[in-house]
């Protein structure tokens, strides 16, 4: 293979399909130990919100109630100091969902995604 933009094109896509087969036997390796339990610092206050009914989705232009809440802790490259972004989704939403910020994994990253509790009508 010649060192052409294409050749050096379908490199960089062949490495970027091993590293993500590594990263996912990686994770079926640790899917045998148990989940640790959440910290209360961890844990996701949905109870907070005071509104009537199942909050939305909050994907732009969703309107389906969400059923789940997605979790991702991980170092923030300009402070270096971890940030955590949350988001409740619809199921459909959820199902699309996953880690986005593996590159910025360090020993206390966390990816979770957690129903979210019946509430009472």
């Amino acid at each position: 293979m010649g060192d052409t933009k294409r050749g050096r094109e379908k490199q960089a896509r062949q490495e970027k399909r091993r590293q993500r087969r590594r990263e996912m036997e990686a994770e079926l390796d640790r899917g045998d130990e148990p989940e640790p339990e959440p910290t209360d610092d961890e844990r996701v206050d949905v109870e907070s919100d005071s509104s009537e009914g199942p909050p939305e989705c909050h994907r732009r232009g969703c309107h389906d109630p969400a059923a789940f809440v997605v979790l991702e802790r991980y170092l923030e490259e300009t402070s270096h100091s971890p940030v955590e972004a949350t988001a409740m989704l619809c199921v459909a939403h959820t199902e699309e969902e996953g880690p986005t910020r593996l590159e910025a994994a360090y020993d206390d990253y966390v990816f979770r995604i957690e129903p979210l509790p019946e509430r009472e009508s």
